[in-house]
């Protein structure tokens, strides 16, 4: 079973920041990868991907200029900065994967992706 393993999420106060990883298995070495959220009551929501070329990036509106969407490709790694965080960034935030068209491509709709982690907590509290 192919697992993408999500870290780093907690209880942080507004204002505050945190960084979020997701791990890869090893055997997949060619994947464009995003990050979602789910609130409680809510859909699930796009927040960010990045092609595994690094040249196409995406961002949902509500974080802009906020959080930052990177990856190590050597490491099968991938992270997202969250800085300035709102009580309404309180989510479970998804690792997401899916086998790219062409190494710049990025997917913002859940539908499109292959692959997901179980997910790690973030309670943002004011």
């Amino acid at each position: 079973q192919v697992q993408f393993v999500e870290s780093g999420g907690g209880p942080v106060q507004a204002g505050g920041s945190l960084r979020l990883s997701c791990t890869a298995p090893a055997t997949f070495n060619y994947l464009s990868m995003g990050w979602f959220r789910q609130a409680p009551g809510k859909e699930r929501e796009f927040v960010a991907a990045l092609s595994h070329s690094h040249r196409g990036i995406a961002y949902g509106d509500s974080v802009k200029g906020r959080f930052t969407i990177s990856r190590d490709n050597a490491k099968n790694m991938m992270y997202l900065q969250m800085n300035n965080l709102k009580p309404e960034d309180t989510a479970v935030y998804y690792c997401a994967a899916k086998r790219p068209r062409t190494v710049d491509s990025v997917y913002k709709t859940q539908a499109e992706y292959e692959y997901w982690g179980q997910g790690t907590q973030v309670t943002v509290s004011s």
